[in-house]
């Protein structure tokens, strides 16, 4: 997925794979500018302008997504497959009512009539967890707090019972216990409804909690794949080293100081030669060169998980025993 500018083209998604079958989570992770929202609106079908360009194929059941005609993405997209988006403030319309816009959402989806739709908004908010669900339907957005706009947007994504649910930063801006209780009714209504789920984050610990599989993404590329459990308790990536040192755990000794990756992304306008992650990487040197020339191919480390980078799998056990796994 690429996007033409006046500065050259920038290459948002780069060569990603990965498959999800339905009842799953897949987490994606990475630094502001890796491509992860571009890609869930690739999945979608929300590019717009000429000069977007996407290539490859994008999968539902057995349908190409790239090759089916636009409109036959726009009656998928809120049936088959939703999205929650980062900001349900600006995500939600001003001027009408929740529950009418929810009541909407499903009538353009569904055969039913106004109101079917709205005892159907109506239901949804009950379903999650919003008190008073006939007469808060009548409130506007603003007259929700934060944590009931994002549950609204649940109920809105999932009214039509989607096979595939994309969550992009849903607990952004909530306090703690409001996250806790966000990601608690994503879990349960998947569970209810089978629903594949992506949720794209910042936070490793919503990945950690939610996840089955994790994707690691670095400048629009797979940096790293696997099970939750493997990318979380044997991370081989340098990048995902660096991204789970920086964070603070409550089985660590306190720090004055977080560990920062040095440096920052670079320009998807102009990427560096070789591994996009080698300018930052203290290890690069140990590559014998190629990091700063060559590509790294995904490759298999290790049954269902997956890395690309130029240090042999003798150089990564060795640092992550010595300097990463000490530091976890």
């Amino acid at each position: 997925m690429s996007f033409s500018t006046p500065d050259g083209v920038v290459r948002a998604v780069d060569g990603v794979s990965f498959s999800l079958e339905r009842g799953r989570t897949l987490g994606i992770v990475g630094e502001s500018g890796s491509g992860k929202s571009a890609m869930s609106l690739a999945i979608l079908g929300l590019q717009t302008g000429r000069t977007c360009q996407v290539g490859g194929r994008i999968w539902l059941d057995e349908e190409d997504l790239l090759a089916a005609a636009p409109g036959r993405v726009r009656d998928l997209r809120g049936s088959l497959m939703a999205m929650i988006f980062q900001d349900p403030l600006s995500a939600l319309h001003p001027y009408y009512t929740v529950g009418w816009q929810i009541a909407e959402a499903y009538r353009a989806k569904t055969p039913v009539t106004r109101r079917q739709s709205w005892a159907r908004a109506v239901e949804m908010l009950g379903r999650v967890g919003i008190p008073q669900p006939r007469q808060r339907a009548r409130d506007y957005p603003h007259q929700f707090s934060g944590g009931m706009r994002q549950r609204a947007m649940i109920a809105m994504a999932l009214s039509c019972e989607p096979e595939l649910l994309i969550a992009d930063e849903p607990t952004t801006a909530l306090d703690v216990t409001v996250q806790a209780q966000i990601l608690e009714l994503i879990a349960g209504l998947q569970a209810e409804l089978r629903t594949a789920v992506i949720i794209i984050t910042h936070d490793l610990g919503i990945v950690a909690e939610v996840a089955d599989e994790t994707l690691v993404m670095y400048s629009g590329q797979v940096m790293e794949r696997g099970s939750t459990e493997q990318v979380f308790r044997a991370p081989q990536h340098p990048y995902t080293w660096g991204l789970l040192t920086s964070v603070t755990g409550l089985n660590r000794p306190r720090r004055d100081r977080l560990v920062a990756i040095p440096g920052a992304p670079p320009s998807l306008i102009d990427l560096p030669a070789g591994c996009p992650f080698h300018p930052r990487c203290p290890y690069a040197g140990q590559t014998g060169g190629l990091a700063g020339h060559s590509r790294p191919a995904l490759r298999e480390a290790s049954p269902g998980h997956w890395v690309a980078c130029h240090l042999t799998d003798q150089s990564r056990a060795r640092v992550f025993a010595q300097e990463v796994q000490p530091a976890l």
